[in-house]
Order: C-alpha cells, then structure tokens, then sequence
C-alpha cells in the first residue's frame, strides 16, 4: 500500500530547466546564410552566381597583384619579369613621389607637405567629435596659417601677420557689433586690411626670420594638389553655403535676389566652364602685370560652385522644419541671429548631413577636373609626364588603379564618418 501511495504522489520540480539550444538553422552562421544568401530560391541562385562571377574575377586579379613586378627600372625590364602573367607595379615605386607631390616640389622639402597632412588629423578632431577638449580647437585656429607656411614656405612672419589680423577684425566686430552689424563687418574688414597692410612692412624687413624654402604655387601637383583644393574649398563652401540659403530664405528682396541670382546661374554652368575662367578669361579683368595665383583662383572657382549646391541643401533643410519651430523661437524671445544660432539651424544641418556630405565627396573627385587647365594634379601627373615617358608609356592599369584606391579612401572615409554622425545625432525621424 505504501508503493501505490508512492506513485500517486506529484512530482514538483524546485529548479528551471535549461533553455535548449537553438536549432542550427536558427543560430549563427547557418542563420545569416539563410537569411541574407538562401532566402528563397531565386536568391539563392543569385548567390550562386555571384560566387561564380567573383571567382572568375579574382582568378584573374591575384595572379596579376602577387605577381606584378616591383623592382624594375621602366616597362620593358618589367614585361620580361612578369612575362605576361602580373601587373607592372614598378611604375608606382618609381614615380610615388610624382603622384604624390607633383614633378616639381623640392624632394627635400616632402616632409613639410607630409607633416601639414598629419597636422590636419589633430586640427579636424575637434571639429568631428565634440567630446574632446574645447582647448584643441585653438590649433584648429592655428592650422591654416601653419599649414600655409609649411606647404608655401617664406617667412612665418606671412601667416602670423594674416592671423593678427583675422585676430584683430575679431576684436573690432565684437565690439562694434551692439551699434549696427553693417558698422561691425566694416569695422572688422578695415582692422584686418591694415594690419595685413602694415604686416607687409614688418614681413619684409625680416624676411629671414624662421623662413622656409619658398616654393610656387606652379610646382605642386600630385594627390597633395588634390588634398589642398579638396580641404580648402570644402572648408570654405560650408560657412558660404549656409549664408546664401538663408539670404534666398530672407525677407529683404535685394539680399534675396542676389542669392537666388547667383545660385542659379551657378548652378547652371558647369564647373569645367568656371574653371576656364578662372585660367584664362580672369587675366582680362585684371591689370596688366598682375600676377594672381593660379590655385587661388581655382579655389575661388571651385569654392564658389561648391557653395550653391550646399546652399540648397541646407535650403532643403530649413524647409523641412516644421513652421512651429519658427513660431517657438519667437515665443521664446529670440532675435533672427538667436534662432537661428541656437535653435533653426542645428535641425536644419541634421537632416543635410547627407546632402553636404554627398556634396564634398563629388567635390573631392571634381578636383581632378584641374587637369584640364594643364594643372598636374594626380590626374594631371598620370596623363602628362608619367604616360607620355618612354619608360611607363603602355603602363594604365597600375596607374589608374591606384589614383582610384587613393580617392577611394577618402570618400569611403567621409562617408563612414557621415553615417556614423546621423547615428549618433539620431537624425532618422521615428
């Protein structure tokens, strides 16, 4: 009796049963496969195929990169190592230094370039990532001067009278700016072309003091001519953009006008077309003799066009606000610069993240258009001296290929950080 009293007993379990592991096809790599390669039968045969064309393409593309030849002086030499099976990569060890700086930039000055382009690393950081220290944005400042002297060379005393007097322009537009803002930029304006102007003495009389090897604008090429027209202008169309799409936004019809006049019409022309400009037809606007820098006025060019595609952009962006944020900043109090200082602008730039960005990375390969102009930038050298030497003459993969990987990285890198910016300002509407 006890037996069956026993077994009539229910069994309570005082401890969880341990979750069973998912099935293969639902965890880990077999689950990734089936969901981003198998899903379905016409995926999968697209999965097929693409495996297929990728083997019939690296089949061919690594035999000719670990077989390439490094160490030979021109194509001919080259032609009887590879025999026919690898690339001539010799053409990228004997000319780095053009393709990088240009056929005429002094070899001994590469590390002022080199060291400008390490520079720019420490003088963006702040710009890119504001949990770093405030402090680091007085370099920021200080670059452009800095990197002018050791790109340039001359006296140092150049660029420090140019800081002094964006310094003082500074001072006189922040103290005039309560009576009259027109007062305050002429102000500022005249302060900084006096000081330039009396620099020009003091730089003259000490023209020997901390001086660099002064090296012409008509002798730097390379990928380093495209980093400087890339940096400078997409620096400089920014703040010009935002100022045209609010002008064409404004309520006061001449300053309107002016900026819908200006986009427009250089929205229309083609930036080849400004660039011819800027080579040729500029030279008759200005007095004989005059010798304006050639980069300057390409960076002017290149500037200007950048700016009215950013103008729109942002222009996008302000139209999509919401008019209550208006109607807020105006409940709050807040003069025109107050709102849209503080409360317009940043979710207008927010959702324009993409336009600019997409702007600057069609900027930075635009810049190879200088070729055009018989400016020998990567391009330029790739064309002109590299191709046109008996050595490398029939060398293009190599060369080509190259050029492409270099802007490759600096626009994959532009646009990894873009997306990285969205996420982290959370810029997706929910």
């Amino acid at each position: 009796m006890s037996d069956t009293h026993s077994e009539s007993i229910a069994f309570v379990r005082d401890t969880e049963i341990p979750p069973a592991p998912p099935p293969m096809a639902e965890a880990g790599a077999v689950k990734w496969l089936r969901e981003n390669l198998f899903a379905g039968v016409f995926n999968s045969i697209l999965t097929v195929l693409a495996f297929i064309a990728l083997f019939y393409l690296m089949s061919g593309f690594l035999p000719w990169l670990f077989g390439g030849a490094w160490n030979t002086a021109n194509i001919r030499e080259c032609r009887e190592v590879i025999q026919g099976s690898g690339g001539c990569f010799s053409v990228l060890t004997d000319r780095w230094n053009q393709l990088l700086f240009g056929i005429a930039y002094p070899s001994e000055a590469y590390w002022r370039p080199t060291l400008a382009f390490v520079m720019l690393f420490v003088a963006i950081a702040p710009v890119l990532f504001n949990n770093l220290p405030r402090q680091m944005l007085i370099f920021t400042g200080l670059y452009p001067f800095i990197a002018f002297w050791l790109i340039w060379g001359g006296t140092i005393l150049i660029p420090l009278v140019a800081l002094a007097g964006f310094v003082v322009g500074y001072f006189i537009f922040s103290a005039l700016t309560k009576q009259s803002f027109a007062m305050a930029l002429g102000g500022a304006v005249v302060g900084a072309l006096v000081t330039w102007w009396l620099g020009g003495f003091v730089s003259q009389a000490m023209a020997d003091v901390l001086a660099l090897e002064q090296v012409p604008s008509r002798n730097m090429g390379g990928f380093m001519l495209n980093m400087i027209l890339g940096v400078v202008c997409v620096s400089l169309s920014l703040p010009i953009g935002i100022v045209l799409a609010l002008g064409r936004q404004s309520s006061m019809p001449i300053i309107k006008w002016i900026c819908v006049v200006f986009i427009e019409f250089v929205r229309g022309v083609p930036l080849i077309t400004l660039l011819f400009v800027a080579n040729v037809v500029l030279a008759y606007f200005l007095p004989p003799g005059t010798n304006f820098d050639l980069i300057l006025r390409v960076i002017i060019m290149i500037t200007l066009f950048a700016s009215a595609y950013i103008a729109e952009v942002i222009r996008g962006g302000l139209a999509a606000l919401p008019r209550g944020q208006y109607e807020a900043a105006d409940s709050l109090g807040l003069d025109y610069a107050q709102a849209m200082q503080l409360i317009i602008l940043p979710q207008a730039l927010k959702i324009s993240i993409p336009g600019i960005v997409n702007v600057a990375v069609g900027l930075f390969k635009d810049t190879t258009l200088v070729s055009i102009i018989s400016m020998f930038d990567l391009v330029g050298m790739i064309r002109g001296p590299i191709l046109s030497s008996t050595d490398w003459n029939g060398v293009y993969w190599e060369l080509w290929g190259f050029a492409a990987l270099l802007f490759f990285v600096v626009c994959y890198a532009i646009s990894q950080y873009s997306q990285w910016l969205e996420r982290k300002l959370q810029t997706g509407h929910r």
